[in-house]
Parts: C-alpha cells; structure tokens; sequence
C-alpha cells in the first residue's frame, strides 16, 4: 500500500458516487483539506476510516489499500482504413491497377492496439480512449470495438470534425504507402482524459505525429504529450507510446522530451533511429543492427523508465534501462502466404503490451510479439488475422525464423 495509490482509489471512487472533497469530508468527520492531501497521496486516512470509506463506496478494503490496477488503457488514434490492393506503387503521374476489392477496417494506435490485445486474451480488461466523428466511420469504430469487448465509454465524438481516415494502398510485397486525413484525432487531446479515475497497470498512446492537441509545444516539459505522461506517471501508471512514421516531422524535437516521461517505447526501426540522426539500412538495403542499437540506447539515456522496444522486418529487439540487449529474428513467412501488412506494427506492439502486462522475460516477448506480428500478415486488413494467445505461442515456438547476418 502506497499514499499515491489509495488516494487515487479514493478520487476515483468518490467521483464515480458524484460526491465533491468536501461532501465526502462532511461523511468522514473530517475536512476536506484531509480529503484533498489523501488523494494527491500526500498521506493516508485513519485506519478506523477505511471501513467506513469501504461501505461508503460499495469496495472491500483490501481495493482501498491495493487498488484494482489491472489491464490496460490504449488511447489516441482511430482511424476508418480503406484498404486498397495494387499491384505496384506507380511513379508520379502514371497508373496502377486494383487487385480485388476496396476493404473498410478500423485503423490506427487505440482501434488496431485495442482489438488486437482483444483477441489474443478475451479475459484482459481493456478500455480505449480517443475521439471520432459523429458519422458511420465513427459509429463503425465504436461498434467494432464493443464488438470484442473493449470499455469504449471513454470515447468522446466531435461535432466539427469526421472522423480520421487513411487511403492505403498495399502491394504484394506487404509494403504499404497511407493518405492520411487526421479528422477528429486532432482535436483529441489531454483534456479528454481524466487520469485520476483511470484503473490500470498500463497507459499505451499513439501515434505520435497525429495527435495535434499532444503533440503541440509545452514551456515546461518540451511537449504536451511529456506533461500528459507525467501526470499518468504520477498516478502510478506505466506509460506506454507509439508513434507513426512521419517524413515531414521533426522527430528529436518532438521526441527527446517525451522519452524521460515513458516507461516503455514500442516503435520500429526508423522511428527510433531517425530521432538521433542514424540511418538503419546499408546503402544495399540491409538492417544494420549495430545502427540501431546505438539508436536504441541513445533512447534509453535520454530517460526511458523501462524498455525501448524496436521492430523491423527482419528482426526485433530490446534494450532495458541496464543497457541489457536482446534481438529475436522474425519467422519466415512464405511470400506466397503475405495478405497485408496494413497494422503489423499494432499487432507487435500489442503482443509487447500483453507481455510486459504479465512480466514475460525479454526473450519471450520478442517471441510473442513476432508471432503476433506475422499473424498480422495472413489477413488484408490490421486485425482479422491476429489469433489467441495460446496459438500465438505455439506458432513462436515451433515457426522457422530468419537467419540473421552475424
């Protein structure tokens, strides 16, 4: 039991009774100044008050003194994705041609994370933050997310702005180029969120570069987003982001104020290496690991609480607080079997989420998200091919990986 946590507990029950500090303090014999230093965790209630507050709220007091910190939050971008397959990217002024038909599919961080983490453990609790349009894209969003179970009372519609939609186009390779319209995300922001009344172990948000309201500058902390994550810190939340490959961005700027501020960075290998001014790849194309590497223990330096976690297609890895390295090869997957990889990155970073949640060594996790990630690939759009976590781990267990350069 910690100050900062049960006052917490206590700011989220009251306010889901409806009672202000100082009618609860009215309740209790106490002031509400002693209510207001017990939930900004400046000091417990009386002993003799936990029975009391137990009753008042309907909990046991084993929640007041532990809390309920189970789960996850995935907040940020959701996206209508319109997935059309092409048979070649097309130069400047030339045309391409179709294969098959246009899909409609949830997109982006909060919608793909969400539903991915749904579907590979039916049983974590799950509850999804971000805004939408009020129109049939966002409707869709919504419902598709209650659709696997997921906590969407958190989700706030905008009246001025549609929601977000990205034109993908997908060749056979897997490789995909996004006409992104930002919509209602833009408007999303930190006063969308009432972090005191959140309930979990976990707080993962992306993408950054999509978020305007976070993304913009703050005196203080560099960035909205770094004030924002702070504040969930302070909660005794561990913070999560993600971010979108952005041509356009300045990403050290961006960037380097909010890594103090997260517990874990999940992105792939661009991302992490172009914030420092690296480049990934060999002039022939090949992922020069050393690269990133170096890439990934700048990050660490610069403040990361936990873990920086970088995928690429050949490989994955994670370099903890320490400096502790550790890289899996991705499992080869037959060419001829590659659907899409509209959403890979979500689905890794869900496979990471699920195994930081229950403390999987770093081995493993990599192993998981990989599977997870290749089960991305079988299907067109971001989520219909992840499968359970049981699956998942029989396929990173028993699937051939690449053979990775020495």
């Amino acid at each position: 039991m910690d100050a900062k946590s049960v006052g917490v507990t206590i700011a989220k029950l009251r306010k889901k009774q409806k009672l202000t500090q100082s009618a609860l303090a009215a309740r209790l014999g106490v002031t509400d100044k002693a209510v207001s230093r017990w939930e900004n965790g400046q000091g417990y209630p009386d002993v003799s008050l936990f029975p009391v507050l137990a009753t008042l709220f309907g909990v046991s007091v084993d929640y007041l003194m532990t809390g309920d910190r189970r789960g996850i939050v995935i907040a940020g971008s959701m996206i209508a994705d319109v997935v059309k397959n092409i048979r070649e990217y097309p130069r400047q002024g030339m045309m391409a041609y179709m294969t098959g038909g246009t899909s409609i599919s949830i997109g982006g961080c909060a919608a793909n994370t969400s539903v991915n983490l749904a579907k590979i453990d039916p049983t974590l609790p799950i509850s999804v933050m971000g805004r939408v349009g009020a129109d049939e894209n966002g409707r869709f969003i919504v419902s598709e997310m209650r659709r696997h179970g997921i906590a969407v009372d958190r989700i706030t519609f905008s009246d001025a702005a549609p929601t977000s939609f990205c034109d993908v186009m997908s060749v056979p390779s897997g490789e995909r180029t996004f006409f992104h319209q930002k919509g209602a995300n833009a408007e999303f922001s930190p006063e969308d969120v009432d972090v005191a009344t959140l309930s979990c172990d976990i707080l993962h948000i992306g993408y950054v570069f999509l978020l305007d309201k976070f993304d913009a500058p703050d005196p203080e902390y560099g960035s909205v987003m770094a004030r924002f994550l702070h504040k969930v810190q302070r909660a005794g939340i561990k913070t999560s982001i993600d971010m979108v490959s952005d041509s356009e961005a300045d990403y050290g700027a961006t960037l380097i104020p909010i890594f103090r501020y997260c517990d874990y960075v999940i992105v792939n290998e661009v991302e992490c290496c172009t914030v420092w001014g690296i480049e990934p790849r060999r002039a022939d194309g090949s992922l020069d690991r050393d690269a990133v590497k170096e890439a990934m223990r700048r990050t660490v330096e610069a403040g990361v609480r936990d873990r920086v976690i970088v995928h690429a297609k050949e490989a994955c890895f994670v370099m903890t607080r320490n400096g502790d390295f550790t890289e899996v090869a991705s499992l080869a997957i037959p060419p001829e079997d590659i659907k899409g990889s509209v959403g890979a990155g979500d689905a890794f970073c869900a496979g990471c989420l699920w195994g930081l949640l229950h403390h999987t060594p770093d081995k493993q996790l990599l192993e998981f998200a990989s599977a997870a990630a290749a089960c991305n690939l079988y299907a067109e759009n971001s989520t219909d091919g992840m499968r359970g976590k049981n699956e998942i781990a029989e396929m990173a267990a028993g699937h051939k990986r690449l053979n990775l350069p020495k």
